[in-house]
């Protein structure tokens, strides 16, 4: 992995960044389990987009392979058209977020209306909701884009993920932020659901006005960054480390498993779990 060389040192081995079919991911909540069980880890977070879905199943899990569980989510949220996920740990299930779940979900159909539209003109195709809906196993938790993807791929014969990046990435013909929450409403509705709220893998976010973006959230009620992470290098990791430090924020990490692909794998890159979040547990 790209951040091998820096390694946090003793505490819980955790990987908080894990995705299920209760969004993006392959694997069911048990699966995933099993994998942190294999890979050594002691805590692990279900991190689905925009729903806390899979947390019942997740702690059942986590009991079943003797492993810690926490409850997470991350929320897909954009600025422009930049993605700044914001991953919120120790989150509740109450009636702030059913309402949150719900205009989550209402505003993933519009937007999957807009990609299918502008997909169909640029691919000549005449696909509709219904197929990307066949890929949507989870029908409680929003529609996400890859279930559109899955959908164009298995018409064109693509592979999704290079799809994805030729059509429906940032600058594609079939990109749209329709319906996404600010990264500001995303920490607001974390912190009112009584959760603390973490800045997902910032090395994927531009380099160009990265530390002013994330010197605003920091100030408008950020509590932690995902410092380790998967493709982050490791100044990039050093970086966000010395971000978090200066800040007194929360140092996360995860792995952001969906499947095997060859590049995220369970328990990668090594996390110690900071003791503010094992007082969520």
């Amino acid at each position: 992995m790209k951040n091998d060389v820096i390694r946090p040192q003793g505490g819980i081995f955790a990987d908080l960044h894990l995705h299920s079919v209760w969004s993006d991911g392959k694997e069911t909540p048990d699966a995933l389990a099993a994998r942190c069980k294999a890979a050594g880890l002691a805590l692990f977070s279900i991190t689905d987009h925009d729903n806390m879905g899979a947390a019942a199943a997740g702690r059942t899990a986590a009991e079943k392979y003797g492993l810690l569980y926490l409850d997470g989510w991350e929320v897909s949220a954009y600025e422009g058209e930049n993605k700044v996920h914001i991953l919120g740990y120790g989150c509740k299930r109450n009636e702030r977020y059913r309402a949150f779940l719900a205009t989550r979900a209402e505003g993933s159909l519009i937007r999957a209306e807009d990609m299918i539209a502008k997909a169909n003109a640029f691919f000549g195709l005449s696909l509709t909701l219904e197929d990307a809906e066949r890929f949507h196993r989870k029908k409680r938790a929003p529609l996400h884009t890859m279930h559109v993807v899955s959908a164009f791929a298995e018409a064109l014969g693509a592979d999704k993920g290079e799809l994805y990046r030729e059509a429906f990435a940032r600058g594609g013909p079939a990109f749209s932020t329709l319906c996404r929450p600010s990264p500001e409403e995303a920490i607001g509705v974390i912190h009112d659901l009584g959760g603390v709220a973490v800045l997902a893998h910032p090395g994927r976010m531009a380099p160009e006005g990265r530390e002013e973006l994330m010197e605003r959230l920091s100030r408008r009620g950020l509590d932690g960054i995902e410092c380790f992470y998967t493709t982050h290098t490791p100044a990039e990791t050093e970086e966000f480390l010395s971000f978090a430090r200066r800040r007194g924020l929360i140092v996360t990490g995860g792995s952001d498993f969906h499947c095997e692909d060859g590049v995220h794998a369970v328990g990668q890159p090594h996390c110690s779990a900071d003791p503010r979040i094992l007082a969520l547990l």
